[in-house]
């Protein structure tokens, strides 16, 4: 796909999804357009109506920052989208990028090792999963266990079966995971191996294939997750993304649970299973909470906690 033509297709998106309203437009009767105009968008940016139909239609791919940045504003852009379109809108580089092997610092993996009541993971390039601690293996799946290929969090969200069980809100987590995919995409646009991966899920996912043509970008920073365990049933997961100094495109995920909510004692009736397990041993049963005297199992409702996608 040509810089030109995904540099246009995004500003099409985009246009698409701004309401006149939020940009100080006010939508005639007989408005027939999602979204704006190219007419009032060129207006808004200060620019001519035949330069920015040219950025549209791909005829021109490296316009300058300040152009940007009135499209952006132009538009209302959040940080995810600016930062697309500011990376989209960057000189092509020539040739493809040589595949790197990406390794996390063994100080890292203590770190996760010792988040003993938190589960944890580190993604890399193309949400690869490059490392996680046990309590996240059993919350979700363990990733380690995977052929190298296979271990990916889009990858597994939308090809495993087992990933739609553990997210009450698949759909929401999932097309927000697509969304982070398309940042890193428009961040490294020769990067072969996630060529190879759009491609894969391209051709076994249809869910994918609607998300990733819609280009919605999505920048993870922190936020809510429900989760849910054949132990301890439903979780209402806050977590964080920390960026890693000095190890370019990984990020640390740390999640926690609300001190004394339902899904804190559910996290940590887990965490203590996965304390007194060997590191290989047997998987937990599969039975409810209540089958520990901790209340309800599986079954019971998120109630107790504000839930989230």
């Amino acid at each position: 796909m040509s810089a030109g033509h995904d540099l246009g297709a995004f500003l099409r998106a985009c246009r698409a999804g701004t309401e006149p309203e939020s940009v100080g437009l006010t939508p005639g009767p007989g408005r027939r357009v999602r979204g704006l105009r190219r007419e009032e968008v060129a207006q808004l940016a200060g620019l001519s109506v035949d330069y920015y139909t040219r950025l549209e239609q791909g005829r021109h791919t490296s316009p300058s920052e300040s152009v940007v940045e009135a499209l952006v504003a132009a538009m209302d852009l959040d940080a995810a989208a600016a930062a697309h379109l500011r990376d989209l809108a960057r000189p092509p580089r020539r040739g493809a990028e040589k595949p790197s092997v990406q390794r996390v610092r063994p100080a890292v993996h203590q770190l996760l090792g010792s988040l003993t009541e938190h589960p944890a993971l580190v993604l890399g390039r193309r949400t690869d999963v490059l490392a996680s601690n046990r309590l996240a293996a059993e919350l979700m799946t363990d990733f380690d266990a995977l052929p190298a290929r296979r271990r990916n969090y889009v990858r597994w969200l939308l090809l495993d079966p087992a990933a739609r069980e553990v997210f009450p809100d698949w759909r929401t987590v999932s097309a927000q995971a697509v969304g982070t995919l398309r940042l890193d995409a428009g961040r490294h646009p020769a990067d072969a191996l996630l060529e190879q991966l759009v491609g894969e899920l391209t051709l076994n996912s249809e869910e994918f294939t609607r998300w990733w043509t819609e280009r919605n970008v999505h920048q993870r920073t922190h936020g809510r997750k429900r989760f849910h365990h054949h132990l301890v049933g439903e979780l209402a997961l806050d977590f964080e993304a920390l960026s890693l100094p000095g190890d370019a495109d990984q990020t640390l995920f740390v999640y926690s649970a609300e001190s004394g909510s339902a899904s804190h004692e559910r996290l940590m009736v887990l965490a203590s299973w996965v304390a007194e397990s060997p590191a290989h041993g047997r998987r937990p049963p599969r039975t409810g909470l209540a089958a520990h005297g901790r209340g309800a199992g599986p079954g019971a409702g998120p109630g107790a906690d504000a839930a989230g996608g």
